[in-house]
């Protein structure tokens, strides 16, 4: 007993799987149409089992048109998706047409070359065009190629142009080419400059003495503070030797630290140096 009930639970269970596994999407007296202004009209038998044996062309001025009846298990049935799907094969680009459905799975499209995306327009091969027919649910769909079609250029019309979108992907090797660093002014103004400085010298060194400079002390000034007579005057002169550097070959990152040393030793040496003179001063020795 406990055997029978075992062979017809898994006759209950195969059997189940089979009607689960043949319910799924077809079509029944599928044709394609191609509706030509010159020339003659075509006219194919579509089956979804395979393609057809030869490309169906499609002029400029030509429509096509797809009837067929949509059934799922062998009744007609209106599906939630119905496509004819036009693919071009190298690129896999894809552009779907959706087919008008009735209710009792009656199913009809037409489309022309203006319809198409310029990409499938310009396509050089055979475009593969495929049923696709699905639905919600359990039911297995169809996505069965049907034919080829070959969309044929008017000669007496420009074909139409299209370039390819940048897309991200590896680029040739840039070489930058950066404008050459600034140069100094030409060596004639610099000249005549540097002589306008050294010609004031002569009438600082008269002004100076003019209002009461005292060569006699410098003896008593370096006595008194040597150190910080020597090193003022030194962090002066270095000053100016970070200029000429800046003018002749550094960048303004290499003068901005030196400058700043040079002027923390200028500053705190000359408050030394200066408070020995204002000692002097104060003694009435100037």
């Amino acid at each position: 007993m406990r055997l029978i009930q075992s062979i017809t639970t898994a006759l209950l269970l195969l059997a189940a799987g089979v009607a689960q596994a043949a319910s799924a999407w077809g079509f029944d007296d599928g044709s394609v149409q191609v509706a030509a202004k010159k020339g003659d009209s075509i006219k194919e038998s579509l089956s979804q089992k395979g393609p057809l044996a030869n490309p169906i062309s499609l002029g400029s001025a030509d429509t096509l048109k797809l009837i067929l009846t949509a059934k799922e298990n062998g009744k007609g049935k209106r599906p939630h998706q119905a496509f004819l799907v036009l693919q071009e094969r190298e690129s896999g680009l894809e552009a779907p047409f959706p087919l008008t459905v009735k209710e009792t799975g009656k199913a009809v499209v037409q489309i022309s070359q203006k319809d198409l995306p310029i990409q499938l327009r310009v396509a050089t091969e055979p475009l593969k065009a495929s049923v696709v027919l699905a639905s919600f649910g359990s039911v297995q769909g169809l996505d069965a190629p049907v034919f080829d079609l070959k969309i044929e250029q008017d000669a007496a019309i420009p074909p139409p142009t299209y370039e390819k979108p940048l897309r991200y992907g590896k680029k040739p090797e840039i070489h930058h080419i950066f404008r050459p660093d600034p140069k100094n002014p030409p060596k004639l103004v610099s000249l005549v400059f540097g002589f306008a400085v050294i010609a004031t010298l002569p009438a600082l060194l008269i002004g100076w003495v003019a209002l009461g400079g005292n060569l006699n002390h410098l003896s008593k000034a370096f006595g008194a503070a040597p150190l910080s007579h020597a090193t003022f005057f030194g962090s002066v002169l270095a000053m100016e030797f970070v200029f000429f550097l800046y003018y002749t070959t550094w960048n303004l990152f290499q003068v901005l630290p030196v400058m700043g040393a040079v002027a923390a030793v200028t500053l705190l040496s000359g408050t030394r140096a200066l408070g020995e003179v204002q000692s002097r001063r104060l003694a009435g020795e100037r």
